[in-house]
């Protein structure tokens, strides 16, 4: 009998199996039935064991879950902790509510974060502790200057990026010398979220993700290491302990934001660097704001932000701008990035840190080339390639994730 025909017979699957992964990857029965391309009624008759999917059909469910073949034929569902029970409470985000698209890329970052303190274990490489703390007492300039300090970078360096992509990368390199994780992301909404922090020890985890423009990344990098900061410090919990009023929270937020702003533009810089332009106080136009911005390498709202928390706009006077940007901004056409190699797409996906840790395993035969492929979401055949971006270092060309 061929192999084309063996794959149509029905196999028997657990039933509790396949509602466990539709329900924990967070998928209604249309979308499961649409990835598959079968009725919902088929996938309805597989959930209740009246029928029997065929073996390339589990093959097809299996790769849509981003599941191991073996997990529908377990003689119970796993017991998994909730993902919000990893993650830092996030604006948009009700825990156990997250978007399929979500889930996937929190379950994602968690494989990573576990296979690298593994392969740490392996090599005999020692974990560098995450040492920072941040109270909320204590001010956000205060924390903000001891971040910037602990990151290592000098305003003169900043002021020198040739690009947003230069920088971008120096902020990410820095964070993760601080024995922080660093991945992006994709397919998520940035309405969901554009990063996220996941609260673990040793080696927490910072998502970007990856839709966002790189000068607003290291904003929201530095957002997401002030809210690890406070975390540290027993002042906040993962997303689904975090009982707060919205209130309550909404200034563990603006702390957060003021943390990561002042940490990007310090006071004594942005003064400085105002005045080396001959820029007053207004009124700011956008020509000003975007020139001012290309300096520090963070985007124009940023920057408004910055100078109306600095004083050098009133706050009625950032809304009116804000107001004028953002109609100015949805007129503009839609920016698109680099086209990147796949070698590319799995350092920005990954990080270097992390990808360079796969190699090294690889290399002292710690793991097979099908494991590292599975680690790194790259086929072999791009290994090559990736070895020589790594020791080449970021480009200045803009690649998508």
């Amino acid at each position: 009998m061929s192999v084309g025909r063996l794959s149509s017979f029905p196999i028997a699957i657990n039933p509790p199996l396949l509602v466990w992964a539709r329900e924990e990857s967070g998928y209604p029965v249309e979308r499961v039935a649409k990835g598959v391309q079968v009725k919902e009624e088929r996938i309805l008759e597989w959930e209740r064991g009246e029928r029997q999917p065929s073996m390339r059909q589990i093959e097809n469910l299996a790769k849509f879950f981003h599941r191991p073949l073996s997990i529908f034929f377990l003689p119970t569902p796993p017991k998994l902790p909730p993902l919000a029970a990893e993650y830092r409470r996030l604006p948009k985000v009700i825990p156990g509510q997250e978007s399929p698209e979500l889930r996937l890329a929190l379950r994602q970052m968690l494989l990573r974060r576990e296979s690298a303190l593994e392969l740490m274990d392996d090599l005999g490489e020692a974990v560098t502790p995450f040492a920072l703390r941040a109270y909320q007492q204590e001010g956000a300039e205060a924390v903000a200057k001891r971040l910037r300090q602990e990151l290592g970078i000098s305003v003169q360096e900043q002021l020198a990026w040739p690009n947003e992509w230069r920088a971008w990368n120096a902020w990410r390199d820095a964070a993760e010398r601080l024995g922080v994780l660093v991945f992006q992301f994709s397919r998520v909404p940035l309405t969901e979220a554009r990063g996220l922090a996941l609260l673990r020890t040793p080696m927490p985890v910072v998502g970007i993700n990856s839709k966002e423009m790189a000068e607003s990344k290291a904003y929201t990098l530095l957002h997401e290491i002030a809210h690890l900061m406070l975390s540290a410090a027993h002042e906040e919990e993962p997303a689904i302990k975090e009982l707060r009023s919205d209130s309550e929270w909404a200034a563990v937020e603006r702390f957060a934001e003021h943390v990561a702003s002042l940490a990007l533009v310090p006071e004594e810089a942005l003064r400085s660097v105002i005045s080396q332009m001959g820029l007053t106080r207004g009124p700011w136009s956008f020509e000003n704001i975007r020139k001012l911005a290309r300096r520090f390498r963070i985007t124009p709202l940023a920057t408004a932000t910055r100078l109306a928390s600095s004083g050098y706009m009133t706050w009625p006077q950032y809304n009116a701008w804000r107001k004028a940007w953002d109609e100015f901004v949805a007129a503009l056409p839609k920016r698109r990035g680099g086209v990147a190699t796949q070698a590319q797409k799995a350092v920005n996906r990954n990080g270097k840190p992390y990808t360079t840790l796969v190699l090294g395993a690889l290399a002292a035969n710690h793991i097979t080339s099908v494991d590292a492929a599975r680690f790194l979401n790259l086929k072999f055949h791009h290994f090559d390639e990736l070895r020589t971006r790594l020791v080449q270092g970021p480009g200045n060309e803009a690649v998508n994730e």
